[in-house]
């Protein structure tokens, strides 16, 4: 089987067919780790503002978590920090996700015919569903690409991800190295900012953590009334997929 794939960055992100959405660092390490925590649910959404309203008045009882430029926001039950949630319990519980790259990615590809949330730690996962669909042809978006950042740290896991969908297996060791050297990674570091822990960059660059797949829908059930789309906008339903060995 031939396999095909593009990159996009993320204002170039549109529904279509099978899509990859990449977000190394930090979201969909962070939602990874979220479910491996127990988390029931996760709701992506591009807007804070509508982040917490669907958290407090539509779903009341769910966590808002997020930032904006990395930063956690205010008012928000957490950040996107994946090592953080160690110290949270989110067990049962909905988190309501918004990010400045990962989730409004989810939310541009919308309505394509399978959409994928994917990091590092779930890259076996997600090709190995790829093949499982019979899956030929991706796009990947790459969200790093935007904010004025590289994407590099993205688009290694799209190689890495391309490669294993192929039917390759290369070692992923010369792609997890390019995280640190990302423009984003190098916020990373021991001397960077506290929002920005050095032992998240390690947690992102676990290949094959879990052996989920993170699958984005439309939310289902449906939101109640109060979750409409002038209330809280779109919505992005993410949820982890258990495949077999």
């Amino acid at each position: 089987m031939t396999f095909r794939w593009r990159a996009v960055a993320l204002e170039e992100a549109r529904p279509g067919g099978t899509v990859v959405v990449i977000d190394v660092l930090r979201a969909f390490t962070f939602e990874a780790w979220a479910f491996a925590h127990g988390a029931a649910r996760v709701l992506a959404v591009a807007d804070a503002d509508a982040a917490l309203r669907l958290a407090r008045d539509v779903l009341p009882g769910s966590l808002a978590a997020g930032e904006r430029g990395g930063r956690p926001l205010e008012g928000f039950d957490l950040g996107n920090s994946p090592v953080a949630l160690d110290r949270h319990d989110v067990a049962g519980r909905t988190l309501v996700h918004r990010t400045s790259a990962g989730t409004p990615g989810l939310v541009r590809t919308a309505g394509s015919s399978l959409v994928i949330a994917a990091s590092f730690v779930t890259a076996g996962a997600t090709a190995q569903l790829l093949r499982a669909r019979g899956v030929d042809d991706v796009t990947f978006v790459i969200t790093g690409d935007s904010l004025g950042r590289d994407g590099d740290e993205d688009l290694a896991c799209a190689e890495l991800i391309a490669a294993r969908a192929a039917g390759d297996d290369p070692d992923p060791a010369r792609f997890t190295a390019r995280v640190a050297t990302s423009d984003a990674g190098r916020l990373f570091g021991p001397d960077g900012p506290e929002w920005a822990p050095e032992a998240d960059l390690h947690r992102a660059c676990e290949v094959d953590r879990f052996t989920v797949a993170l699958v984005a829908s439309t939310p289902e059930p449906a939101l109640p009334d109060g979750g409409s789309r002038a209330a809280v906008g779109d919505v992005v339903e993410v949820r982890a997929r258990t495949l077999g060995p």
